[in-house]
Formats: C-alpha cells, structure tokens, sequence
C-alpha cells in the first residue's frame, strides 16, 4: 500500500499511480476544471490564454500543462500556441512540432534498425577426427 499526500490539499490517500499525486477528490475537481475550460474555449475561440485562465479560475500553468499533454488543441488561425520543448516554434499542442516528431522518429528508427547480415562463412566439411567415437563393449 502506498500512501501519499495530496499536492493540493495535503490529505493522505492511497496512490494507485498516474503522473499527478493527487487523492480522487481533487483529480476529480481538476477534471471538473477542465471540462470547463473546454466549453470555455468553443464558446470562446479567440480568447487568449491569460483571458481563459482568469475566466475560469485556472493557473496558466494547468492550462500548458493539458496543451503538452494533448488534452487542449488550438485551431490554426488562433493567437494561442506553445513553444516546441526542441527547436522553439510556435505549437497548438503536444510537446514537439512536426518537424522534430520527424526527426526523432527517424533517428529512434535508425538506431533500431535490424543488423545486416554478415557475409555468411563458407561451412566447413564435417572433419572425421573430430567426430565422437563409442567403444563397443
């Protein structure tokens, strides 16, 4: 049994796992929050992060937490976006832009990328002297 302290409000609950260490009570809140935020943002697709953060009485931390987490995307004709963690370009969510996704997965590939075969070695004729012997009784 694994017993934490919550982030938020200090109280010990029992940690099952997930990345936040949060009891139920306050993931739930957090979840509430962000179900908020959402019908916030389709209402209001123009607002600016600090607009929607301040509306909704959400850090704007959170909110670029759940744009890297993928959970919030933007349309592309809206002012918001974050930096890609990489090369520094404007995102609309997740962590990287496509640019880097590319590139990491084309270098992860080659680096798993199956052995070529070695040029195989010509067999050997099985050698008479080297084979085992029985003794008959």
């Amino acid at each position: 049994m694994d017993v934490r302290n919550c982030r938020t409000c200090g109280r010990l609950f029992n940690y099952i796992g997930g990345p936040a260490n949060m009891c139920p009570a306050c993931r739930e809140e957090v979840e509430k929050k962000f179900q908020k935020v959402k019908e916030y943002i389709r209402e209001n697709p123009k607002a600016s992060i600090q607009q929607i953060a301040d509306d909704n009485e959400v850090s704007t931390n959170q909110l670029r937490q759940w744009i890297r987490e993928e959970r919030l995307q933007f349309t592309d004709d809206s002012d918001i976006g974050i930096e890609c963690e990489n090369c520094g370009a404007s995102i609309k969510t997740g962590r990287f832009c496509d640019n880097c996704k590319n590139s990491m997965a084309n270098s992860l590939s080659e680096a798993i990328e199956k052995p070529k075969p070695a040029l195989e070695q010509p067999k050997k004729k099985p050698d008479s002297k080297n084979k085992m012997h029985f003794l008959e009784k």
